[in-house]
Order: C-alpha cells, then sequence, then structure tokens
C-alpha cells in the first residue's frame, strides 16, 4: 500500500522577506547617516525666513560662553583663542581654494562678537556665511 503526500513541497523561494530585510537596512543607513555630521558644540542660532544652498566645509563656531571653535570638513570642533582663527581660515584655504566659511554664533552671543569674525573673512576675502534656523 503506497501511501501519497496531499500537499507537494515547492522549490520556489519567495523574496518578500529578503526585500524587507533591504528596505530596513536603506532606512538604517537614510537616518543613521544624518547623524554622521553633529554640531558638536551646542549653539542657539538666530532664526531666519531663509535659508543658503552652500555647503561650507569651514565652520567657526562662537557658543554662549564667547568661547571660539573652528573645523574643517568632518572633523570634530577644536577650541581655539581668537588670534587663531585666521591661521586657521588661511590654512583651511590653501586645501580648499573655493570654500565658504560658516558662522555658527549663538542668539546670545553680543554683536561686536560676530562682527570680529566677518572682519578676519572681509580682510582676507573668505566667502562667509552665517548658519541660522528655519523659522516655525
Amino acid at each position: 500500500m503506497a501511501l501519497k503526500r496531499r500537499s507537494k513541497v515547492e522549490t520556489a523561494f519567495s523574496m518578500s522577506s529578503m526585500t524587507d530585510i533591504i528596505f530596513l537596512l536603506l532606512i538604517f543607513f537614510m537616518v543613521t547617516s544624518t547623524v554622521v555630521f553633529p554640531n558638536a558644540v551646542k549653539v542657539l542660532l538666530p532664526q531666519s525666513k531663509k535659508q543658503t544652498s552652500a555647503s561650507p566645509l569651514t565652520r567657526v563656531t562662537i557658543d554662549k560662553e564667547l568661547n571660539y571653535y573652528v573645523a574643517f570638513g568632518n572633523d570634530r570642533e577644536k577650541m581655539v583663542t581668537f588670534e587663531d582663527i585666521t591661521p586657521f581660515l588661511i590654512e583651511s584655504q590653501s586645501r580648499e581654494p573655493e570654500m565658504y566659511v560658516a558662522l555658527y554664533a549663538d542668539e546670545t552671543v553680543p554683536y561686536r562678537e560676530v562682527v570680529k569674525v566677518l572682519n578676519i573673512a572681509n580682510e582676507n576675502k573668505f566667502k562667509m556665511v552665517l548658519a541660522t534656523r528655519p523659522i516655525k
């Protein structure tokens, strides 16, 4: 007496679970890639209606305690004195001649401190961008 199976074993491979995993990995990498370039120094930027499309490589940050930080590219911000900003920007320009310099200044920073950094940029013909946060 021969016993027969009622259902056949399918040899086809379902790709639906594989595509789910691929989409989850894609979402994971998209979310984590936005965290790669954080601004380590916390500053509360002033609000502005317009935002620029320029992507500056060099950053100068002034926090609310009037500490100066500089960074180039994906480097971490390092604390410097005001006198060290000019040599840093000149050295950064030698690495990237068509660079923009972003100035991140806390909204509580006195205006004269911002103007001092803008004067450095003006004297050395740097292209300067003031970082702001959008109005909600």
